[in-house]
């Protein structure tokens, strides 16, 4: 059993603390993630019709003739572009989730809808997100530890938890695949660099496992895989200058496990699209690819930059930079990877999300801003020759906290549009004069319905409460 060190137990007590923030809904494009593991568990097929209606049901459209037939595809099913790694993710949880409703329907009669969009089921998605939300900062921890003082790789999961758009994809928009993609990167990374010095076939298989799996979750994670790459490219390259053909043949073997294991871990998104497309290769996006004219800028410093929204992931591209003095080939393939990540985003036709909390997109690269956040502030002790930057850090964090909680609000509350230009002025001026009025007076209401909260549900009425959020 691996025993958690004083800052990781620190890290789960104030993530614990925290679940009350959780939000056990679906909504926008959760309903096509959470639509698999719904149509699977409860009708085992791909029959997306009520995920389809629980969505559009308030569409102005919904009761054309016809309006169907524009989510239809040609194969005769809903369309379903969203990825099923989320649903195997949240499975063990619906699993429970499907144990405690039928043990509560029978021993109180509670009679929850048995379509997986009561409350348990709700419950068990949201608290499967929050379990691997945790997941994803403790690794990304450990693995910042092994290059920094394990306070600065504290202080920096601490800063990418709250002070960037993970936050919010892990309590507000639970049913995303945001934080799931994390959490598989993050221990992808983990495990990758735990192993890379002398990998055994084995530890090939659980990578390869793993990058299959997440791959399954997020496609734009592929571009992770530069780091075994690399990797195999330098052993190969070295191989031949030594001239030793046994090792060629041995890292050929070990990538070639790695691979078939990834591709047979893919092979449920192979299924799923070619039953729902009827091409293993059609990904059902219908957006298009600018290869030569990537929106590169656009993706870093836009209003809906990675950057200009979250201003501290630029601490952390700086540390990574300053990695090279530990390990100049990981800071460099790390740094590839981040650059190489932003290319690919920005070739994408919808590059900023919309509607979009921050470049939701990079979420997936926690782990990698958690090093280099880490980096950064262990290079900042260097520079002053003192180690007494912690309390300075902490401060500091806890203001880009605070700022990323106050474009939460300005966000849900529509206060700036959620497509198009954002005036980060405006938004300056609502996070200082009108979010901390406006953030306790809905505390207060709050706080008051609950202490006037009577329960009125009898144990014998359907509890199907409203959890699903139409189509926006």
């Amino acid at each position: 059993m691996v025993k958690l060190s004083k800052y990781e137990k620190l890290l789960g007590v104030m993530f614990l603390l925290t679940l009350p923030l959780l939000q056990p809904w679906v909504h926008g494009d959760g309903r096509g993630y959470y639509a698999f593991a719904r149509a699977l568990m409860f009708q085992h097929n791909l029959d997306f019709s009520l995920d389809w209606y629980k969505g559009h049901e308030t569409d102005p459209r919904f009761s054309e003739p016809g309006f169907r037939k524009n989510y239809e595809t040609s194969t005769g099913h809903i369309t379903n572009h969203w990825t099923i790694g989320p649903a195997i993710l949240w499975s063990p949880f619906l699993i429970s989730a499907h144990v405690v409703a039928e043990i509560a329907d029978k021993t109180t009669g509670s009679q929850f809808a048995s379509d997986g969009y009561s409350i348990p089921y709700m419950a068990g998605m949201a608290l499967g997100t929050f379990f691997y939300g945790f997941l994803a900062l403790l690794f990304s921890q450990r693995f910042a530890s092994r290059y920094v003082e394990e306070k600065w790789a504290f202080l920096a999961t601490v800063a990418i938890w709250l002070a960037t758009s993970f936050t919010f994809y892990l309590y507000v928009e639970p049913s995303f695949s945001h934080t799931l993609s994390a959490f598989l990167v993050a221990l992808f990374i983990y495990e990758w660099d735990r192993t890379r010095e002398n990998r055994t076939w084995l530890q090939w298989l659980a990578l390869g496992a793993i990058a299959g799996l997440m791959l399954d979750t997020y496609y734009p994670n592929a571009l992770v895989l530069l780091l075994p790459a690399s990797d195999s490219l330098f052993a190969a390259r070295k191989a031949l200058r030594e001239r030793a053909p046994n090792l060629l043949v041995r890292l050929a073997g070990h990538n070639l496990i790695f691979g078939v294991t990834a591709l047979l871990v893919f092979v449920p998104t192979l299924i799923t699209k070619k039953i729902l497309y009827g091409s293993y290769l059609s990904s059902g996006y219908k957006e298009a690819w600018y290869w030569y004219s990537p929106a590169f800028l656009k993706v870093c410093f836009s209003s809906h930059g990675v950057f200009s929204w979250t201003p501290i992931l630029l601490f952390a591209l700086l540390g990574l930079w300053f990695l090279r003095k530990a390990d100049r080939a990981l800071s460099i393939v790390l740094l590839t990877t981040v650059l190489a990540f932003i290319y690919f985003i920005g070739c994408y036709e919808s590059w900023e999300g919309i509607p979009s909390f921050g470049s939701r997109f990079f979420i997936s690269l926690s782990a990698i801003f958690v090093l280099g956040l880490g980096a950064f502030m262990s290079e900042l002790s260097l520079i002053w020759k003192t180690r007494r930057i912690a309390m300075p850090a902490a401060a500091t964090i806890l203001l880009f906290t605070l700022w990323n909680f106050g474009l939460m609000f300005q966000f849900v509350t529509h206060m700036f549009p959620q497509a198009g230009e954002v005036s980060w002025r405006a938004v300056a001026y609502n996070q200082v004069a009108v979010v901390p009025s406006e953030g306790a007076r809905l505390l207060k209401d709050v706080l008051t319905r609950w202490a006037k909260f009577k329960p009125t549900v009898e144990p014998s009425q359907q509890r199907n409460s409203l959890v699903v959020a139409p189509h926006s």
